[in-house]
């Protein structure tokens, strides 16, 4: 394992190769961090890439080709040590390929590159799945990185609100006790985009808002001024903070894929917002971090 970092005037990153992880966003100006440490007696990541899945799978296994693969919740990549392949100043780009030991598990011929770039006040980290197959291969890939809320130790959790670029309403689905998605939705009523981070926001785990029904996620502070926003073009995103453990962080997640419904039976081919490539063929997708 080794850490690479990457500063402009504005912001400083470090990324870790273990899951070429995002560790650290500061601002220079102030020394300010917005992720979250990683202590574990809340949680022991701070911004975990998930593939080749995204959530919970039914009975935790999938099936291809006939053939039934177990795969633990969002995947293995996020344990995986990738290879740093460039560094420049203001990009970092690693690398995970398809070995014997993911084979067993996900059986494709895949190359996952990662990417981190600086601009101004900016992060912009990066997808890029190549399908080194003779075959067409289906995946997912999300975000997971997790935001401190409060900021800087000021005031509360519940003192602070999620700001939306919609302005009325959003939709959450709501996982059920096998970590996958039940029937339920639940209605969030917003006051000019404006959410309350109220004490049991979380209890019943993440929220799924799906159906492209917003693309910009802010976390703002006491005094209603956002601190850190993220902006993306998926089609569903996750806001998770850890179940009733008032936990001094918030997770905004860019999914391209989610967990399966609680009926779901079908084939991985089959899954909702999966992705398909066919054989040298590429995804390519990322998401913004502005402080």
């Amino acid at each position: 394992m080794a850490v690479y970092s990457l500063e402009n005037a504005q912001i400083k990153v470090s990324v870790d190769t273990l899951g070429a992880e995002l560790k650290s966003l500061k601002k220079v100006s102030t020394g300010t961090e917005y992720m979250w440490d990683a202590a574990p007696e809340y949680w022991k990541r701070t911004s975990p890439v998930l593939f080749p899945i995204v959530g919970s799978l039914n009975n935790g296994s999938y099936r291809c080709d006939g053939k039934e693969y177990p795969m633990s919740q969002h995947g293995f990549a996020r344990d995986m040590e990738f290879e740093p392949v460039q560094q420049t100043g203001d990009e970092l780009k690693f690398v995970l390929r398809a070995t014997e030991e993911t084979k067993a598990k996900y059986p494709f011929d895949f190359e996952l590159e990662l990417g981190y770039r600086l601009r101004e006040n900016n992060l912009v980290v990066s997808w890029k799945v190549t399908n080194r197959d003779s075959r067409e291969m289906y995946f997912s890939i999300g975000g997971h990185p997790a935001f401190m809320c409060p900021i800087d130790k000021k005031g509360v959790q519940t003192d602070y609100k999620v700001l939306f670029d919609v302005s009325d309403k959003v939709t959450s689905g709501i996982i059920g006790s096998g970590g996958t998605l039940s029937a339920r939705t639940k209605e969030y009523r917003l006051d000019n985009g404006m959410m309350d981070i109220t004490a049991d926001l979380f209890d019943e785990d993440a929220l799924i808002i799906e159906d492209n029904q917003a693309h910009k996620v802010a976390l703002c502070s006491p005094e209603g001024q956002p601190y850190l926003t993220v902006s993306f073009d998926a089609p569903l995103f996750g806001l998770w903070s850890p179940a009733k453990k008032n936990a001094p962080f918030i997770c905004i997640e860019p999914w391209y894929g989610r967990c399966d419904r609680e009926t779901f039976a079908g084939d991985l081919s089959e899954r909702e917002y999966g992705n398909k490539l066919s054989p040298a063929e590429t995804f390519y997708a990322e998401y913004t971090i502005t402080v």
